[in-house]
């Protein structure tokens, strides 16, 4: 049996970016402590989840990808043997800006990027005003626990994305994100699991908890945590993380699970994909 053991970080904001990048650092080096091989983190990791209200002040946490912050997860990767998605916001140039998660192998190398595709602008999700839609395709990473996909958060609610990551080889696929309570809770609860079951993968999936009222007041949403990760099959993998508590989630990963659900449920094979010319046109 192949295994592979992931660490998903789930914290609540600090009130600023380098204590905020400092708590990683430390969950970083606990997750290395704890045998972890690959280790996410929520979306938008380095900051508060700014979406909430729409204030240009925010574009200030923008920053070259790679740039200052993912150096020096960087150093850390290089120094625990351990890959690392990192989740910030990216700045390709003033005005150009994008959700978006570096993937740094367990050698310090930076890998590349994942661009979040889908973008809403809902009530206290205004991500229209901080980022432009991803335009980099769907990336599969060639990594030390192998091939890693990266989603964000609201692209999860869209299949043909999860599709794209199994076609191109992915074995374990990340969904970075910051949700709330209200129809997001019923699915959360099926989305990543069927993605999982669909497309013969793993999937883990950080989620931001706590509500973040000493920086938006009245506007701050209650992000829910439970962050999880399901098997090949869509069956959870240990238990979920806490609704309430900041928490470091460590989970064994049976990669031979992905050979044996390919094997039983041949999706693969019996795709067609000389019918769904209609799925993609405008």
């Amino acid at each position: 049996m192949t295994t592979v053991r992931v660490a998903l970080v789930q914290t609540s904001w600090t009130g600023d970016q380098e204590s905020m990048v400092k708590v990683h650092e430390e969950y970083a080096h606990q997750a290395a402590d704890a045998g972890a091989q690959v280790v996410c983190f929520q979306e938008l990791f380095h900051g508060p989840y700014f979406g909430q209200v729409q204030d240009a002040a925010y574009y200030e946490y923008a920053q070259a990808v790679p740039g200052p912050i993912v150096q020096r997860f960087q150093s850390i990767a290089a120094e625990t043997g351990m890959v690392m998605v990192l989740p910030v916001y990216e700045q390709e140039q003033p005005g150009v800006l994008y959700n978006t998660a570096a993937v740094v192998d367990a050698d310090g190398k930076y890998l590349g990027k994942y661009r979040k595709h889908h973008i809403p602008h809902l009530d206290r999700f205004w991500e229209k005003f901080y980022f432009r839609p991803g335009n980099l395709g769907y990336p599969v990473f060639e990594t030390a626990v192998g091939k890693v996909g990266v989603y964000i958060c609201y692209d999860r609610h869209f299949p043909e994305g999860w599709r794209a990551l199994g076609l191109a080889g992915a074995e374990i696929v990340f969904n970075p994100n910051a949700s709330k309570p209200g129809q997001s809770n019923r699915l959360w609860e099926l989305e990543q699991p069927t993605a999982a079951a669909a497309n013969g993968y793993f999937v883990a999936v950080p989620n931001r908890v706590g509500r973040e009222v000493g920086e938006f007041g009245e506007d701050a949403v209650d992000f829910y945590g439970t962050s999880y990760v399901v098997d090949p099959r869509g069956n959870f993998v240990g238990a979920k993380g806490s609704s309430t508590s900041d928490e470091l989630l460590v989970r064994d990963l049976d990669m031979d699970l992905i050979k044996e659900a390919r094997t039983d449920w041949q999706f693969y094979r019996d795709r067609r994909p000389d019918s769904y010319g209609d799925l993609v046109r405008p």
